[in-house]
C-alpha cells in the first residue's frame, strides 16, 4: 500500500517517518519486533523496524539513521524524501518477535533501539520484570533517550560511549531473563558469545566466509532444473530465468526471500535464522545461502 509521509528530526543524524493512509484509513496491524519494507525507488528497497505503538492503527513510525557509507537508502530518506510524499510499503513482517516471559533484558546499540522501544512498552504493560541497557556514541545521537528515561526511570540505563566507554557486557547479561539485543555487529557478536540464547536482529549481514561452488537447483512445482554457478546466487539465477520470487535486502537479513527446502543440504549464510532453524535444513534465504552438495530441491 502507499502511505503519506511526514518527516521529523528525532536525534542527531536520525529522522522519524510517520506513515499514514492518505484517506485516513487504518494502517496494517503489527506486533513488537516487526519491520516494513520501504520502496524508496523501484530499485531501492530498505527495511526499517517499526518503533511506534501497535495499538495506534492510524500511523506507522520508523526511525532512520543517516549512514553516508551505506548503500544509499538512508541518504535518500534524509536528503530526498519530503513531507507529503507518497511511499509504497510492504509488510509488516516479524522476524524478531517478543516471546512471553516473566523477565527481560533489553540491550540496544545506537539505532538498534528502534525495535526495542515497542518491546519495552509491551513488557511493561504485561507486568514483566525488565530493564533496558542502551548504548550510543553520544547522548545527542541516542533516539528516544529522553522519552524512555522520563517514562520508565531507572529501569533504563543510558551509556553514551564518549562518557562511559563501551558497554560492560560481562556485568549485564542475566541468564534468568529473555535477552533481546539489536545494534551494530560487534555488540551483537559480543552478546551472542556471552548468552547463546539471545534474540538478536541485525541491520547488516554477518561476514560471509568460505569458498563457493556451483550446484543445481530443482524447482519442485515445475520439475525445472537450473544451474547456479559459483559466482552467482540462487536468487540471481531464478530472476534471470523468469521465476517469480519475492526479495528485498539481498543480504540475508530481512527474510523476504525465505524459501522451503525439500531436499539437499543448505550452506546457510544468512544473518536471520537461529542455529536451530538452520540445523533443521527446511528453509533458506536464497539471496545468500547456497548448497553443500551438488543439488537442492526447493518448493518453487
Amino acid at each position: 500500500m502507499k502511505l503519506l509521509v511526514r518527516k521529523e528530526f528525532l536525534a542527531e543524524g536520525v529522522v522519524c517517518l510517520e506513515l499514514r493512509d492518505p484517506d485516513g484509513g487504518p494502517v496494517p496491524s503489527w506486533e513488537p519486533g516487526a519491520h516494513v519494507d520501504l520502496v524508496l525507488r523501484p530499485d531501492l528497497v530498505r527495511q526499517y523496524s517499526l518503533c511506534g505503538d501497535p495499538a495506534d492503527r492510524s500511523v506507522l513510525r520508523v526511525a532512520v539513521l543517516r549512514e553516508d557509507g551505506g548503500r544509499g537508502g538512508s541518504r535518500f530518506v534524509h536528503d530526498e524524501l519530503a513531507d507529503g510524499d507518497l511511499m509504497e510499503i510492504r509488510g509488516p513482517r516479524n522476524n524478531f518477535a517478543l516471546v512471553d516471559a516473566p523477565q527481560y533484558l533489553f540491550i540496544a546499540g545506537g539505532i538498534g533501539i528502534t525495535p526495542i522501544v515497542p518491546m519495552v512498552a509491551a513488557a511493561d504493560a504485561a507486568g514483566a520484570q525488565w530493564r533496558l541497557v542502551y548504548g550510543g556514541r553520544t547522548r545527542a545521537s541516542m533516539a528516544f533517550r529522553d522519552e524512555l528515561c522520563a517514562k520508565y526511570g531507572d529501569r533504563v540505563s543510558i551509556h553514551p560511549q564518549d562518557e562511559t566507554g563501551l558497554l560492560d557486557l560481562g556485568s549485564l547479561v542475566d541468564e534468568q531473563a529473555e535477552v533481546y539485543c539489536c545494534g551494530p555487529e560487534p555488540l551483537l557478536a559480543a552478546v551472542e558469545a556471552r548468552c547463546p540464547g539471545v534474540h538478536v536482529e541485525r541491520f547488516a549481514p554477518k561476514e560471509i566466509t568460505g569458498e563457493s561452488s556451483g550446484f543445481e537447483v530443482e524447482l519442485a512445482q515445475t520439475g525445472r532444473t537450473l544451474t547456479v554457478p559459483e559466482d552467482r546466487s540462487i536468487l540471481d539465477v531464478l530472476d534471470e530465468a523468469g521465476v517469480p520470487v519475492m526479495f528485498s535486502c539481498e543480504e540475508g537479513t530481512c527474510g523476504t526471500c525465505e524459501t522451503p527446502v525439500l531436499d539437499g543440504v543448505v550452506e546457510h549464510r544468512d544473518s536471520l535464522l537461529t542455529a536451530e532453524e538452520q540445523a533443521a535444513n527446511d528453509t533458506m534465504m536464497i539471496c545468500v545461502s547456497r548448497c553443500r552438495g551438488p543439488r537442492l530441491v526447493l518448493d518453487l
